[in-house]
């Protein structure tokens, strides 16, 4: 998978408990894709976090190559329904 230097020096910095294998299947298979204005790709997809009984929503940012991470976050707001 490839990385931004942001996504490697903060975002796995800050936020530890992003596990890298996440980030590339939600690359490799999104629940859903939009593009942003700047050209950034957002991606949702559905993970399992150890101890948890319910799956979380992560949203993966690629650069415009649609394949290199730059950011990964979880996203409370993402609701299934909508398009």
């Amino acid at each position: 998978m490839k990385t931004t230097r942001y996504f490697e020096e903060q975002v796995l910095r800050k936020r530890p408990y992003i596990d890298r294998e996440w980030c590339a299947a939600i690359v490799a298979a999104p629940l859903r894709r939009e593009a942003q204005g700047d050209g950034q790709v957002r991606l949702w997809g559905e993970v399992m976090r150890p101890g948890e009984d319910r799956p979380r929503i992560l949203r993966v940012v690629t650069l415009a190559d649609d394949e290199t991470v730059h950011n990964a976050f979880f996203d409370r707001n993402f609701r299934k329904d909508e398009s």
